[in-house]
């Protein structure tokens, strides 16, 4: 009997130690993979996190950001997906074309007499220079035009001078491989026609229209070109009186910086 309690108890000290073990074992085990997941995240590639935080922003934001002074294209695969780098700093690496561009196209607005004063506007003056503005903005160059030197009131129909100024325009543009982006404007006087049932249908047609010249006279590929019709939705004032609504009417013909082909199509 007093064998048979000795064995019994030699039996449950076995059993103790070998849940001890299995205790022991799986700590051991946890702090391995802990002491793993350190080293791994010691490996981080910096350049890599750095393009995915930066993709991100820039879909999330329309801003790059900077993550860790790193520099590196965008994880996201194919042409329309990547982010191309403009060079260090803030200028990008074909600042001198755009530049360029803008030079050339100031002095043909400079130089270029209208026929005659442009009607709808209530100015006399025959300069080119008075209905176009060049402006600089964090997107790119924009070229603005005010909608009464391309169309009559509540047209789409190109005015016969303005497909030789657009076509100019369009020879500057060609000389550099940015995307470009043709937005239409109104002012927010309603309009309801059987060809236009509101400022956005006449917006777009207005922008489609220069688009094809750009295309088909300055010989733009076509694959580089894109329509925004934004109606009255995007004024540059408050539509207050007769002035401020000819400033919002307006077709801006916008030169994208490289950084923005993320955003489009590609092959």
């Amino acid at each position: 009997m007093a064998g048979r309690k000795k064995k019994g108890h030699e039996e449950g000290e076995g059993a103790g130690m070998e849940r001890w073990l299995l205790s022991y074992a799986d700590f051991i085990t946890l702090l391995m993979v802990f002491f793993i997941i350190m080293y791994a995240m010691s490996k981080v590639d910096t350049v890599k996190y750095a393009a995915m935080a930066n993709s991100l922003s820039v879909v999330l934001s329309g801003q790059a950001m900077s993550m860790l002074d790193a520099q590196g294209p965008s994880l996201a695969q194919g042409i329309s997906g990547q982010q191309v780098p403009e060079g260090p700093g803030q200028t990008p690496a074909n600042q001198g074309q755009l530049d360029e561009v803008k030079k050339q196209i100031q002095e043909f607005i400079n130089e270029q007499q209208l026929e005659s004063p442009v009607k709808d506007t209530g100015q006399t003056s025959t300069k080119l220079g008075d209905y176009i503005v060049i402006m600089e903005q964090e997107r790119g160059l924009v070229i603005s035009f005010k909608d009464a030197l391309l169309f009559s009131s509540g047209s789409d129909v190109l005015n016969p001078q303005a497909r030789g100024i657009i076509k100019q325009v369009g020879s500057a543009l060609n000389k550099v491989p940015n995307f470009i982006r043709v937005e239409g404007h109104t002012d927010n006087l309603p309009i309801n026609t059987a060809k236009f049932p509101s400022n956005w249908e006449l917006s777009v047609m207005r922008a489609s229209n220069v688009v094809h010249v750009l295309a088909e006279d300055a010989g733009i590929s076509p694959d580089r070109l894109s329509v925004i019709g934004y109606g009255e939705y995007r004024p540059l004032v408050a539509n207050l009186d007769a002035a401020t609504n000819s400033m919002n009417r307006r077709v801006d013909v916008v030169i994208l910086k490289k950084k923005y082909d993320y955003f489009e199509p590609g092959q």
